[in-house]
């Protein structure tokens, strides 16, 4: 009998923030995939996970290239793919882990894709996105009442930044890093970097606040996120 793929939000670095039907699955999964860069050791997300996997859990750690890479060259995502497939064959049950939510910016859709496409047992499991927990912890409301919100990942061009401010009474910008200054300069034109509340790595080693209207030459980590409001 073929095991089950599980896709698991962790949530944006605090253990105790998986929800309690995540942990409850992490206790009898049989493989993890720990999803890494090919540049860094070890995985963020397995980290978060760890206090809640079996003793002798297998663990395998899978690199996957660029996302806009993959239409010019799947051979690394089919490899993992056929990998995890090789898994579940054997009956064991495998769990892909994620930051944040599976669903929301994340490798695993991908994954998802190419696994439904050969009939595998998949079951999806949510987690918590960064920018709620920010906005909890900082007792920060992200919309109320008819606030239109615009979720933006910083990475993407200029323009469409600019008109995603201009549309929107709230904002979430995420993936805040090798573009800030530029980021910084469009919400002060969108009347958006006064009420802005920036931090970096929640939940994390090194997690801090960062004020965005006084630093400068400031080297930002790729778990950074930005929350802000028209005045």
């Amino acid at each position: 009998m073929a095991g089950v793929f599980y896709g698991i939000g962790v949530g944006p670095g605090d253990s105790e923030l998986l929800t309690v039907k995540a942990t409850k699955i992490l206790q009898k999964i049989d493989v993890v995939i720990a999803p890494k860069t090919e540049k860094k050791e070890g995985s963020v997300a397995l980290n978060i996970a760890r206090p809640y996997l079996k003793a002798d859990v297998q663990i395998c750690y899978q690199v996957f290239p660029m996302v806009k890479d993959f239409q010019n060259d799947s051979s690394a995502w089919e490899a993992n793919k056929n990998e995890i497939v090789g898994f579940l064959s054997e009956g064991k049950n495998v769990a892909f882990l994620t930051l944040g939510d599976p669903m929301f910016y994340s490798t695993y859709i991908y994954v998802l894709r190419l696994l439904k496409k050969d009939g595998i047992n998949i079951e999806t499991i949510p987690g918590i996105p960064a920018y709620v927990a920010i906005a909890s912890k900082y007792n920060r409301p992200i919309v109320e009442g008819d606030d239109i919100l615009s979720v933006i990942p910083a990475t993407a061009n200029k323009e469409n930044i600019k008109n995603a401010l201009k549309a929107s009474k709230s904002a979430v910008l995420m993936k805040v890093y090798h573009n800030f200054e530029e980021v910084r300069e469009l919400l002060k034109e969108s009347g958006m970097e006064e009420n802005a509340l920036m931090v970096s790595r929640l939940g994390l080693e090194n997690e801090r606040e960062i004020d965005i209207k006084s630093v400068n030459d400031v080297k930002l980590n790729y778990l950074s996120t930005i929350l802000t409001r028209r005045k």
